[in-house]
């Protein structure tokens, strides 16, 4: 839907005189109301004011993007007005407004008025433009200039459908991270926005939290010369078959998009050949890949299937004991009201497949189908005989290596028995042979090492776990999602099925750190940013108090020497003082809004300021002020 299709000349005004904000919103609901758009023009403008109250759309710059969704909305529509001396609309950046543009969504609309609001706010960053609006002599010329930047930034309508060659795309490409939040998505933009800087047609299917976006189809793969995989987990690879592809970690896809994309036109890219069954394959036959880098894509495909099942249940535990009363049983606490047992039944069932869904994927991911549920009989019976997360892990790597063992032994028998080995012999012999494994060899050590770290743990003395909160802030800081940061994730998680949750809330904070120590950086010393990146910093503010740290990975990529060091010294310091202050956490993702579920949450409070400070401070220190970036006079901070 483009901005202009949905912008009525009845409901421009170019020389809006509101005083306040109220008086702003109603004057944009009355031009809104002259376009017909509305039946109930009360209704919209409660909805208006009704998202208001969750957050100002005074975005900052100058501009005011206020919006409602109704069912008093008969068809989308936008209202603009400029107000060329501004006024105050609780922007964020505390800048009076002076270009506003109101949106009107139908309620069955799904999220047409985010994909206006989105495009707006992309074409309305542009400071000239933004001067050509608020300068507009009449409406036609307003109308006009935003159509041509419309065009200039999304192309012209006609050219949707011309825009791909006939033969199809150039380039295909897959994205893959463990959780499917952050690394997915940016290293997605990273190949298209190279791909467009060279003139390359490009598609790039995703595999995020939320399943697979923009799924590749048989004939563009067909027709495409090369095909890009940045994943640190493992993706269905049969399909590419027979065509040049390239592997890679997903943070090449974010950092070397442009390198990738040009080695994978360069005609030297290895041919794919399939083993001929319907598997979910991590390299290629002819890709030469490291021990330690398939042992942890191996990993993070258990860990990735493993995290919906541990923050969904871990969650509802934590809630349970927040909804529960104390004073009814100390010794079932978290059980004692009735709600408060119903939370705590379900998240515990939800959390029970932890370790079993863990060494299912793990298993899944060597040895492909047969493996999975080998893998989820040996994860079950590491959690039933005390060996735990270790014992889960080592069950995921044994029963994948078993079945492919399996597989390698049965290939001496007639192809009239292929039909019965998924079936019947490989789940027979797979889970009785996992099972002996498991109960006779891996537990009896492993229960025996996990009573002796719960015991250590226990033992330990507030300084000692001072020093342990110290290291495990300190690895979420360091690589923003990565190997390091995961590994103390998982330390965590697999601290929080003991009862360590001193852990786990020390591991949460270290991750909230890095983007919140930027977002304050780029807010209070504007200078050593540029624009773009002061506008980035502001998106950190979320990401940071949610616990993403991948937030922090544009500027770490763009500055590692001074950003990193910064980060994990004051995430070191919040998960030093967390443990210092005796925090506990029970559930395992959240950021801020499982803070009621935190022991001592003003201790965790005076952390994370702590931290995010610190690192805020160091930052600044490290980057000094910028000769080449322009800062207005009230961004200026009086250093």
């Amino acid at each position: 839907m483009r901005i202009i299709d949905l912008l009525n000349s009845k409901a421009i005004d170019l020389e809006g005189k509101p005083s306040a904000k109220s008086e702003a919103i109603e004057h944009l609901v009355n031009l809104m109301d002259t376009t017909g758009n509305i039946s109930d023009r009360e209704a919209f403008r409660l909805a208006v004011l009704n998202r208001e109250d969750e957050g100002s759309t005074g975005i900052g710059e100058g501009v005011a993007i206020p919006h409602g969704k109704s069912t008093a909305v008969k068809n989308a529509g936008l209202a603009a007005m400029v107000v060329k001396d501004g006024t105050d609309f609780d922007s964020l950046d505390g800048e009076p407004a002076y270009l506003f543009f109101l949106i009107a969504a139908p309620n069955e609309a799904n999220d047409l008025h985010l994909e206006v609001l989105s495009r707006l706010s992309t074409i309305l960053m542009d400071e000239g433009f933004r001067q050509k609006l608020i300068l507009a002599p009449d409406i036609k010329a307003f109308l006009k200039f935003i159509d041509e930047k419309e065009q200039e930034k999304y192309g012209k309508p006609e050219e949707k459908e011309t825009k791909l060659p006939e033969k199809g795309f150039q380039i295909l490409a897959v994205t893959a991270c463990p959780t499917g939040i952050a690394h997915t998505y940016m290293a997605a933009e990273s190949l298209e926005n190279k791909a467009k800087e060279l003139g390359i047609t490009i598609k790039v299917e995703t595999n995020g939290s939320g399943g697979v976006k923009n799924q590749l189809t048989p004939e563009e793969i067909k027709n495409a010369d090369a095909i890009i995989i940045t994943a640190d987990t493992n993706v269905e690879m049969t399909r590419f078959n027979g065509k040049p592809v390239i592997q890679t970690k997903v943070a090449d896809g974010i950092h070397k998009a442009k390198e990738l994309i040009q080695e994978a036109l360069g005609g030297n890219v290895p041919i794919y050949q399939s083993t001929g069954e319907n598997i979910t394959e991590g390299q290629s036959s002819s890709e030469k890949e490291s021990v330690g880098r398939k042992i942890y894509k191996d990993l993070m495909n258990g860990v990735s299937h493993m995290l919906p099942f541990v923050i969904g249940g871990g969650i509802l535990i934590a809630l349970a004991f927040l909804f529960d009363d104390y004073s009814i049983n100390p010794a079932t606490f978290g059980s004692n009201t009735p709600f408060a047992a119903f939370l705590k039944t379900t998240g515990d069932t939800a959390f029970a497949f932890m370790l079993p869904v863990l060494a299912g994927y793990i298993a899944m991911s060597i040895g492909d189908r047969p493996a999975l549920a080998v893998g989820f009989v040996g994860g079950m019976l590491a959690n039933t005989g005390g060996s735990g997360f270790l014992g889960a892990l080592l069950a995921g790597f044994a029963a994948g290596y078993l079945v492919l063992g399996l597989k390698k032994v049965f290939t001496k028998l007639p192809n009239s028995l292929e039909g019965i080995k998924p079936i019947l012999l490989y789940p027979v012999l797979g889970i009785l042979i996992i099972g002996a494994l498991i109960t006779f060899v891996i537990n009896p050590p492993v229960a025996a090492l996990n009573t002796w770290m719960t015991v250590m743990l226990n033992g330990m003395g507030s300084s000692s776990k001072v020093v342990l909160g110290i290291v495990l802030g300190g690895m979420m800081a360091i690589d923003m999602g990565g190997p390091i940061n995961k590994a103390a994730y998982t330390f965590g998680l697999a601290s929080l099925a003991t009862g360590q949750y001193d852990i786990m809330a020390a591991v949460m904070i270290g991750g909230m750190i890095p983007p919140l120590g930027i977002a304050l950086c780029t807010t209070f010393f504007k200078n050593r940013f540029t624009k773009k990146e002061r506008e980035a910093g502001m998106t950190n503010y979320v990401m940071g108090l949610s616990f993403i740290t991948e937030g922090a990975i544009p500027f770490a990529s763009e500055d590692p020497i001074r950003v990193i060091p910064a980060c994990a010294v004051g995430a070191a310091l919040a998960g030093g003082l967390s443990m210092f202050f005796g925090c506990t956490l029970l559930a395992p993702h959240g950021g801020i809004f499982v803070f009621p579920l935190v022991g001592n949450p003003f201790g965790y409070v005076i952390a994370l300021v702590a931290g995010s400070v610190v690192s805020m401070t160091l930052l600044a220190i490290l980057k000094r002020p910028r000769v080449d970036v322009q800062v207005s006079g009230s961004e200026i901070l009086d250093l």
